[in-house]
């Protein structure tokens, strides 16, 4: 059984304040897109679960996968769930702010539920995906949320981006999301800021000044060629462009009647959202 973990993009991003447990409140609005990894589960003889890669690198040990620590945790409360081994075909790249690893194990939770019958509900799924990250409930509902919280809690929203064009421009760059939040200056958390929950519901083409990611200030500082790619967009004729989390890809959302050169749809992937 095979299925295609997407990824999403970030429609703005606010850092409320610093969580007694140590995690940031942030408000958010999730938005799928078309790029997609490929997962494929089958049958095991060998106990246990094994993970072959292939694409784009991953890093870090296989053991920390989190289609491994998917099929983990759903054995500790079905006993009964078969020894399997998992093939995935990473097309997202890592570290870029696009959610792969986060979709990849909501989508493996989705996947054993529907291979072995599980009879799992969407709440149940969620909650696993909750275990897994603060992301990964997202990639179970896959559908446009604010989030808040740490960002498993979810709003489904009437967004409609069909009439756009995504093109995502990842430099290569990994940031660390640690570093990027504490890179944050503290003053931001008092701000007096629009819920992004309305400004999304704007004409898109009033984003631009409005729309903000708390994380774009440090980065686009520390890393120039990320801010480069961000106003090279604009030139491009994009009508809103963004880092997508903390990075390191950077969108743009064009009008589909704009034609686009040559030489940035060599180097970037353009989809109809």
């Amino acid at each position: 059984m095979i299925v295609f973990p997407n990824a999403k993009i970030n429609l703005g991003l606010h850092i409320l304040h610093r969580r007694p447990d140590g995690f940031h409140a942030i408000e958010t609005v999730f938005y799928p897109t078309p790029l997609k990894d490929a997962l494929e589960v089958i049958h095991a003889t060998e106990p246990g679960i094994s993970l072959e890669l292939s694409g784009l690198p991953v890093d870090g040990p296989v053991e920390q996968n989190l289609c491994i620590k998917a099929w983990q945790l759903l054995k500790k409360d079905f006993p009964e769930l078969p020894p399997v081994k998992a093939f995935l075909l990473k097309a997202i790249p890592m570290g870029g702010g696009l959610g792969g690893g986060s979709a990849d194990g909501a989508f493996m939770l989705r996947l054993l539920d529907s291979r072995f019958r599980l009879n799992l509900t969407t709440d149940q799924k969620v909650s696993y995906a909750a275990q897994l990250g603060s992301d990964c409930p997202f990639f179970i509902l896959n559908q446009p949320c604010l989030a808040t919280g740490r960002g498993e809690l979810l709003e489904p929203m009437d967004l409609d981006l069909s009439g756009y064009r995504l093109l995502l421009a990842n430099p290569g760059i990994h940031i660390s999301t640690a570093w990027a939040f504490a890179q944050l200056d503290p003053a931001i958390f008092t701000l007096p800021r629009p819920s992004l929950k309305e400004l999304v519901r704007q004409p898109v083409a009033s984003w631009k000044d409005r729309l903000t990611n708390d994380f774009e200030t440090p980065v686009l500082e520390k890393y120039p060629a990320i801010k480069e790619i961000r106003e090279m967009l604009y030139r491009e004729g994009a009508v809103y462009a963004s880092l997508s989390g903390s990075g390191s890809t950077v969108y743009g959302l064009f009008e589909k009647n704009k034609s686009l050169s040559p030489s940035l749809t060599h180097h970037y992937p353009v989809m109809n959202l």
